[in-house]
């Protein structure tokens, strides 16, 4: 929670550090739609001229920092901030996922060694207990209940591997949220972004290109750094799922061969 908060206090000072502009003065007999396009172009014309000499990264950035204070203040932050918190949820899920990710032949190699060779069902579960991810914890619990008979500890098998899909799948909802919300807010940006064209049309009283042109610019660009946004958090998304489906069929694959051995086990006790 503390980084959450540090991470929007810095965007909300960069985003006040990006609109900080000097008044503009309005001479009497000056055409308003004029004085707001020279306004708004100078900052502009400054930026592009240093990113010119920077070269390409110096380029890339400017060029965002010029379409960040082109586009709605409120709007362009709710949208960054969208994008930064969908982006900490990936990345939390992509580090507890590769943590699951474990060695699953050599943990049934060593398990199958304890249980057939040894006959050691505590050393089993110590192996299991000592070894991190959801298969670990799996064979953990279907080991425990061997005493109590194959079929029970299949059941808590499969039922604990529900168990474990489930803490696989967390946040899911917010990375789901964000990814829909990001173009809403664009959207939603670019319908006020209109609205306000229109309004400085009916104040300056005369359809001018350079307030039509300015105003329909801004509504769309809150759109556009929407669906970046969205896109970008999709990518991720899709790429935390294929690792959930990835651990999911090492669980499945891995438990049949854990039921595999208790027959095994069974089938040696009965002879």
């Amino acid at each position: 929670m503390k980084k959450f908060i540090a991470l929007f206090s810095l965007l909300s000072i960069m985003t006040l550090g990006l609109y900080a502009q000097e008044p503009v003065a309005i001479a009497e007999g000056q055409d308003t739609a004029t004085v707001v396009a020279d306004s708004v172009a100078a900052p502009v014309e400054e930026v592009v001229e240093e990113a010119a000499e920077e070269g390409p990264i110096g380029g890339i950035y400017k060029t965002l920092k010029i379409k960040f204070i082109e586009g709605s203040a409120g709007f362009m932050s709710c949208v960054a901030l969208a994008l930064v918190l969908g982006l900490a949820f990936c990345i939390e899920r992509i580090l507890y996922l590769n943590l699951c990710a474990v060695d699953t032949k050599a943990l049934l190699a060593k398990v199958e060694k304890a249980l057939l060779e040894e006959k050691d069902v505590n050393k089993a579960m110590e192996i299991c207990k000592n070894t991190r991810g959801p298969v670990a914890s799996i064979f953990y619990q279907g080991i425990s209940r061997l005493d109590q008979g194959i079929e029970v500890a299949e059941k808590s098998i499969i039922s604990y591997g529900g168990v474990q899909t489930g803490l696989m799948e967390r946040n899911f909802p917010w990375i789901s949220l964000f990814i829909s919300m990001s173009p809403s807010l664009g959207f939603l940006g670019t319908v006020i972004g209109m609205i306000s064209a229109f309004d400085k049309i009916q104040q300056v009283g005369d359809i001018s290109p350079t307030v039509v042109a300015g105003g329909m610019k801004v509504a769309l660009i809150t759109t556009v750094f929407g669906l970046l946004a969205a896109m970008i958090l999709q990518v991720f998304f899709n790429y935390i799922l294929s690792k959930v489906d990835s651990l999911t069929g090492d669980m499945e694959d891995a438990s049949i061969s854990l039921l595999d051995i208790f027959a095994k086990m069974d089938l040696a006790q009965s002879k």
